[in-house]
């Protein structure tokens, strides 16, 4: 397979820009998912690496050789769409074999790479069949045979599970995976869901805004997020944010009340200053608040929502609103009052200013 290197990448159409001096190395063999929002660069970037758009300034390399001006069709990729981009009159064998019958290799090399990737893909009973005939599923495994046989140097697919049902979507994303696995492939994947980018990815590169904000592994971007935006995009349900402000003492101030001190991460240069506290739906605590009780931050639950083996509690605090992930077994109830404690080793600090992390769980 093959490395790819994207140097100061950067895309504008008139005078707006898409992507903005994005630098990102995609390993050898190594699956990277490209993350964000509608509209943040990551389809841009992919395209631009594909060939299907040509960047404003920066370059492009694969395998270290320079491919910002070779065309799409040289740069021995091969990408697959969102709409699987299947033609409608050509059956699924001469869908997957179209690019090698245009570079006119022999019937019988064409045959055999054909069949060796549809038995990895599991077609080989659909060879005959048409793409009106196929579900939704197979559809993409067709789009992904398609490439699989050219036996490119990087695969760039753009939300190639957008269109399928959450039960296959899920399925999918595991045969995916499997698959390019045992292909040791170098892949590119755009995708908007973070749960296909963390159950996916090797690494992600979170986008938004046209730039890439962090790149490291999944579960390195969920516990150490560089910033809230990065926080509030990776987790479902996503992270509390909650404003407060550092007494001079270094101690977090709520509307609702004060939290504890952090014992690792000193606070006081901050003073005087508003932040952001974050914390994730499944580390916040809350019990039933007797007449005793002394936490100090309550909160009055508004809306229930079960779903199955947990339950989320959403609470009135101050202005907002709060998540709480709970077990199924825990019940709750709508307009009851909870003791609401923030466990001091799970808090992330961000900036008031640029949202940038002063202190994560993952990296304190």
């Amino acid at each position: 397979m093959a490395t790819v290197q994207l140097l100061n990448l950067t895309k504008k159409f008139k005078d707006v820009y898409a992507v903005r001096d994005v630098n990102l190395e995609i390993h050898d063999k190594e699956f990277m998912a490209l993350l964000g929002p509608s509209g943040c660069g990551k389809t841009t970037t992919l395209n631009m690496i594909a060939g299907l758009e040509t960047p404003s300034s920066g370059q492009i390399l694969i395998d270290g050789r320079s491919v910002t001006h070779v065309p799409a069709a040289k740069r021995d990729i091969a990408m697959v769409f969102q709409t699987y981009a299947l033609y409608p009159h050509m059956s699924v064998y001469r869908n997957m074999s179209f690019a090698l019958r245009i570079c006119k290799l022999p019937k019988e090399q064409i045959d055999k790479q054909l069949r060796e990737a549809a038995q990895i893909l599991g077609i080989s009973a659909l060879l005959e069949r048409y793409p009106r005939q196929l579900s939704g599923g197979q559809r993409q495994r067709v789009a992904v045979g398609r490439a699989i046989v050219r036996d490119p140097k990087v695969f760039p697919l753009d939300e190639p599970l957008s269109n399928l049902d959450a039960v296959l979507r899920v399925q999918m994303r595991t045969e995916l995976k499997l698959i390019f696995n045992r292909l040791g492939a170098t892949v590119a994947y755009v995708t908007h869901d973070q749960a296909e980018a963390m159950t996916m990815s090797d690494r992600v590169a979170v986008f938004f805004n046209g730039k890439v904000q962090q790149v490291d592994t999944p579960l390195a971007i969920y516990h150490a997020p560089a910033n809230q935006f990065v926080a509030g995009f990776v987790g479902s349900p996503p992270m509390n944010f909650i404003s407060a402000t550092v007494s001079a003492e270094g101690r977090l101030c709520l509307a609702a009340g004060e939290l504890e001190r952090l014992p690792d991460a000193d606070l006081r240069p901050y003073s005087g200053q508003t932040v952001t506290v974050g914390i994730r739906p499944e580390d916040l605590q809350i019990h039933a608040a007797g007449e005793d009780d002394k936490a100090g931050i309550y909160g009055q639950v508004q809306v229930v929502e079960q779903l199955g083996a947990t339950t989320l509690a959403y609470l009135r605090l101050g202005d907002g609103l709060i998540a709480a992930q709970l077990s199924a077994s825990n019940p709750v109830a709508v307009g009851q009052r909870y003791a609401v404690t923030f466990p001091a080793a799970r808090l992330h600090i961000f900036k008031g200013s640029d949202g940038e992390a002063i202190r994560t769980p993952g990296k304190p």
